[in-house]
């Protein structure tokens, strides 16, 4: 073969995904809606089950759900015939993958789910198979040639299948409400988790969060901010309530001591920064970090949501999370 007949392969390949998914578009099974919220309302979890190049469509089908809100595994339909059934409760529902409907190992995980209680779906391409008539819902992608030349190797149907999976995952999404903030708390590694953590979850708080009273005095201050791990370079002045007073930092002392102002046994209140901008602690970090560029400043006390101090935050926290 040539290179344009390599290209022109490639190219009727994706031709023939796309045009099934277009179909299914168009055609979307009428029971979409139903299981939609079948699964929104699952009490229990989602188990994704298939066999061979079904089952890996179903893996990812079942990771979607995982990261967004739904709690889902697979169930490899040989093991759990084997003991694996002992994962499933009645509170689950079982989304069922098979192009034909009449693979025999799927089709015998059926009586069980069943037995135990669980509502089933399935997704096959053959609305009038035996998986889709012994399913409490059955989801058709319809029969199309697959693109393999030999008519053998899953494409069409497999990419048909995992464009309806992402459709019933995004849906239900939206119907649990599923929020930016949640999604983070399942991505905390990578692009996608740092973009999406909040300043909670990178404060300094506890043991490296200096805090001194209202009256206490600046040489105390001092020892304060040297003495709390990770030297964090200023130290936070509350009331008896947690409430924020004001900040002193590192770049006050300085100035303090060029200017020959700096007595030691006044009070820290006498000097500090009364009024400093101040983060929520629900915040993105991403957003945190713009306001870190726009007001010019090096640290910032954090407050929850009833205005007691809660953390603090150094511009060099937000390096280290690398955007």
């Amino acid at each position: 073969m040539t290179s344009s007949d390599l290209n022109s392969r490639g190219q009727q390949v994706l031709r023939l995904e796309a045009d099934a998914l277009l179909a299914l578009s168009e055609n979307l099974p009428s029971s979409f809606a139903q299981a939609c919220e079948l699964l929104a309302n699952c009490s229990g979890r989602v188990i994704i089950s298939g066999m061979g190049k079904a089952g890996i469509i179903g893996q990812k089908i079942s990771a979607t759900l995982a990261s967004t809100g739904t709690p889902s595994l697979f169930l490899h339909p040989s093991e759990a015939v084997h003991g694996d059934l002992g994962r499933l409760r009645p509170s689950d529902v079982v989304v069922v993958l098979s192009n034909s409907g009449t693979t025999h190992e799927v089709l015998r995980l059926l009586p069980a789910i069943k037995s135990i209680g669980a509502k089933s779906i399935a997704i096959c391409g053959n609305s009038d198979s035996a998986l889709a008539e012994n399913c409490d819902l059955s989801l058709s992608i319809g029969l199309r040639p697959e693109a393999c030349p030999l008519g053998l190797a899953p494409t069409v149907s497999t990419t048909a299948m995992l464009g309806l999976g992402d459709a019933l995952a995004m849906a239900v999404l939206e119907l649990r409400n599923f929020t930016r903030e949640e999604f983070a708390r399942f991505h905390p590694a990578g692009a996608l988790g740092r973009e999406l953590m909040t300043v909670a979850e990178m404060m300094r708080k506890g043991k490296y969060l200096p805090l001194i009273d209202s009256g206490t005095e600046l040489r105390r201050a001092l020892t304060v901010m040297t003495a709390t791990p990770g030297r964090p370079g200023a130290a936070l002045i509350v009331d008896g309530d947690q409430q924020l007073l004001g900040i002193f930092t590192d770049g006050d002392l300085r100035r303090l001591a060029d200017s020959g102002q700096l007595l030691l046994d006044e009070t820290t209140d006498s000097y500090m920064a009364t009024n400093p901008r101040v983060l929520n602690e629900n915040i993105l970090v991403s957003e945190a970090l713009h306001m870190f560029k726009d007001l010019h400043v090096d640290q910032m006390p954090v407050i929850d949501d009833a205005s007691r101090v809660v953390g603090l935050v150094d511009i060099q926290d937000l390096l280290e999370v690398r955007f």
